[in-house]
């Protein structure tokens, strides 16, 4: 928020407060200032008026004499280079010594001719860029012809005497985005009383109205409405334009200004209708239509349904609470308005502010909650200023639609509570005087404190929040230093930490790279999820449609951070991610892991490790190798339940014990390719299993005493026949001989009949006790090759 420090004087006494001051005060006290500017800053200026103005030959440079004080003989000698100097003017002249943003001005020649001071451009001074006209910036700044020569108070004669300070208020103190509340809080801090305009009942004028208005959404509770018959239309009075420009808004003319300035003072967003352009004499309030039309910023926009829409006769005339419709903008043709005061449901003006990307300032305050008061003071306010300023008059009755009842809030704490909750000793006078400067009008009762909380205090629902406000507003410097009592207690990761830090330490030594991406996703990745953990959850205020859902699975996530690295040409991109899905009711944590390029690649040794299936596949049975389940534990199977989103011979299942973790191999084509994307090989594993099932334990093994004997063979089997199922006969068979059993060859082709396929294994067999014979390694050997025909129809290879 920008806060006028010069504004804010206008209701709170601030003298011996410097800014400087205020804002630390403020800071302290829970309102962090995050920056303090001047509106200009410079130093001995002084209004001038140009006496001569002839041009320097060959140059677009001026020598100019002009006056720059009371008397005849105060006048300078002055070179301008500004399009616009020329004889008669009124200008800012920087003398010699003024210190401006761009340096300090030292007298000089200038093409040979002198040059005792500067004529001045308003952006010379310091005054930001967007708050001045395109003919401001392109020359020097053009004063009114009655303006006094030789006053040197030049930045007050101009209104940029001000102070900024940016006030980044949190999300619970909407209500200090209000100058009037700001005011009162402002108050309470330094303990000085603070008056507001006096505005009550100012509305309360008018003849009975024809004029009706109506809501037809419950997103709309109350619409306040009142005809005003007669204004005229023109400039803004300087002090008004000043707190505008303030504040960042730029002036237009005295009627809109003065919506504007009501709502910066109440908080209240206003919009004035040309009455004209309201033939039908009634405004609806809808949300059911789908459109197109044209705002004031003359772009046209698409209204979807949902969207709150102001209708007068039917037609179109506003998007509610963000921006009001071409058709009945004010102009200087305007004779009667049309007072709009309404409240708007902060999560529907969210989303239509976002979708269409007008993010106003009356959409930014309808976001954040409006007091329940605030439609009322902004309309008493109006017509006050409007009568003022405008020459406002022919007032009709004020309509309302919709329930504008008002309860007032009442909170009660006890000091006994508040100490015991803050570990403080705070007196029942210290609570006492910090509630009446806050307008609590507290009432004390014993122990108990009764407070009456005013309607812009939105943020104040319970005793607690009656206790923040005390110890905010007396200084948490008062809070007595004490050490924490606690028990010492051994550090240790807890069981699923310790499994997150080993995947985590395995997966890096095999050169992955950790990322994390959003949890926030679109539509398009929800409906397009890996196995979704549920229903997914939508965000009621989501910041935009690219982050509307929670998300329920990582591929998407996972393949355009791929995406990307490939798009920057990173090289190889094997990455992992562990972090939690969520459906509703559903939490589950998964890891995701993606090879595209080489897991490994030593060019000087010609060392070149791709990224498919089986580097996925070793990577995942080491995982679970390392967090200690026995292999035995662990199948690979077919892939049966998605084939959208990995290839279908390329990629298996991976199972635990009774558990399914999930899916890896190939990514499919088709899926990939809506990254932009080649062969890439992707796994998403659901690790809860492994927090809760229990590893095998760590038997110690002593060294191999015996010698091992390896066999190798050759099988002709079935093309459908797996190796998983011919590696387990062999284990089944072995009894307790067989060490170890490794495929290191499949064939198809020449010499092996179609439908069949040759696989070579290398059989190590090896007793702990004693050395193998001959026989009975025969023995064990050959009844395998039975088993292998009986379970597998295998024959050896010829």
């Amino acid at each position: 928020m920008r806060l006028s420090y010069k504004w804010l004087g206008e209701y709170v006494d601030l003298s011996g407060i410097t800014p400087e001051e205020l804002a630390e005060k403020m800071t302290t006290a829970g309102l962090e200032v995050e920056g303090i500017e001047p509106l200009a800053s410079a130093t001995n200026l002084v209004i001038g008026e140009v006496l001569e103005c002839e041009d320097i030959p060959d140059t677009h440079l001026h020598s100019t004499r002009t006056r720059v004080g009371v008397n005849p003989e105060d006048i300078n000698e002055i070179v301008c280079g500004a399009p616009n100097c020329r004889r008669g003017l009124k200008v800012i002249v920087a003398l010699p010594g003024a210190k401006l943003p761009g340096g300090t001005i030292t007298p000089k020649p200038v093409r040979g001719y002198t040059s005792n001071g500067m004529l001045c451009s308003l952006n010379e001074l310091g005054v930001d860029k967007k708050y001045l006209r395109q003919e401001q910036l392109d020359g020097i700044e053009e004063l009114p012809a009655d303006a006094p020569v030789g006053e040197t108070d030049v930045l007050g004669y101009l209104g940029l005497d001000d102070t900024i300070l940016d006030v980044s208020l949190t999300p619970n103190r909407a209500d200090c985005s209000a100058m009037w509340n700001m005011a009162k809080e402002v108050g309470a801090i330094l303990h000085r009383e603070v008056k507001w305009p006096d505005y009550e009942g100012k509305a309360d004028v008018g003849e009975e109205t024809s004029f009706r208005v109506s809501s037809e959404t419950e997103n709309c509770p109350v619409f306040y409405g009142k005809v005003v018959n007669h204004v005229k239309v023109g400039p803004s009075p300087k002090w008004m334009t000043d707190y505008l420009h303030a504040a960042g808004i730029n002036s237009i003319n005295n009627v809109v200004d003065i919506s504007n300035f009501v709502m910066l003072e109440t908080g209240q967003p206003l919009h004035f209708y040309d009455l004209s352009k309201l033939p039908a004499h009634e405004i609806t309030v809808v949300d059911d239509r789908e459109l197109k039309m044209t705002a004031l910023d003359g772009v046209e926009f698409e209204i979807q349904k949902g969207d709150l829409l102001i209708t007068t006769g039917g037609e179109a005339t506003g998007i509610a609470g963000v921006m009001g419709g071409e058709e009945s903008m004010i102009d200087e043709n305007t004779t009667s308005i049309f007072i709009e005061a309404a409240s708007f449901n902060h999560a529907s003006i969210r989303r239509t502010s976002i979708r269409l990307n007008l993010i106003t300032e009356a959409a930014q305050r309808f976001t954040k909650g409006l007091e329940p008061l605030s439609m009322a003071k902004a309309v008493d306010r109006s017509v006050q200023l409007l009568s003022e300023y405008a020459d406002a008059s022919g007032f009709e009755k004020t309509v309302i639609a919709g329930d504008n009842s008002y309860e007032p809030r009442i909170v009660k704490e006890t000091l006994t509570h508040c100490n015991e909750l803050l570990g403080t000793s705070f007196t029942m006078d210290q609570v006492k005087e910090v509630l009446e400067w806050l307008d609590f009008r507290p009432e004390v009762n014993g122990d108990e404190i009764t407070c009456h909380i005013p309607s812009y205090r939105t943020d104040i629902e319970r005793p607690a929040d009656i206790d923040e406000e005390i110890i905010r507003l007396i200084g948490f410097d008062s809070l007595e230093g004490t050490l924490p009592f606690m028990s010492a207690t051994v550090g240790r990761l807890s069981p699923a930490q310790s499994v997150r830090r080993t995947l985590r330490e395995i997966l890096r030594s095999y050169g992955l790279h950790e990322i994390v991406t959003y949890t926030l996703v679109s539509q398009d990745y929800i409906d397009n999820a890996y196995q979704p953990a549920g229903t997914p959850v939508a965000l009621a205020m989501p910041m935009s449609e690219a982050r509307k859902y929670i998300r329920t699975s990582l591929i998407n996530s996972v393949l355009e951070c791929v995406q990307y690295n490939e798009a920057h040409q990173s090289g190889d991109a094997c990455l992992f991610e562990i972090s939690k899905v969520y459906g509703e009711g559903v939490e589950q944590e998964r890891l995701a892991i993606v090879l595209d390029g080489n897991v490994m690649e030593d060019r000087l040794h010609n060392i070149h490790v791709p990224g498919d299936f089986y580097a996925m596949k070793s990577i995942a049975e080491t995982l679970l190798a390392k967090l200690g389940f026995a292999a035995g534990r662990v199948r690979i199977m077919e892939n049966r339940t998605d084939t959208e989103h990995f290839h279908p011979y390329r990629s298996a299942e991976l199972w635990l014990d009774k558990y399914r973790l999930g899916v890896f191999g190939e990514v499919h084509p088709a899926y990939a390719e809506k990254f932009d994307l080649k062969r890439v090989v992707y796994a998403e594993l659901t690790i809860d299993p492994l927090f809760e099932t229990k590893p095998g334990k760590l038997r110690f093994e002593a060294i191999d005493r015996y010698p091992s004997v390896s066999r190798d063979i050759a099988l002709v089997v079935a093309s459908d026949i797996t190796a998983g199922q011919i590696l387990e006969v062999i284990k089944k068979s072995g009894r307790k001989l067989v060490r170890s059993t490794e495929v290191f060859d499949v064939y198809e082709g020449e010499h092996v009949a179609e439908g069949y396929k040759s696989v070579a294994l290398r059989i190590v067999y090896q007793a702990a006790d004693h050395t193998l014979k001959d026989e009975e390694i025969t023995e064990i050997h050959n009844f395998i090759l039975e088993n292998l025909r009986k379970k597998v129809k295998a024959e050896l290879r010829a």
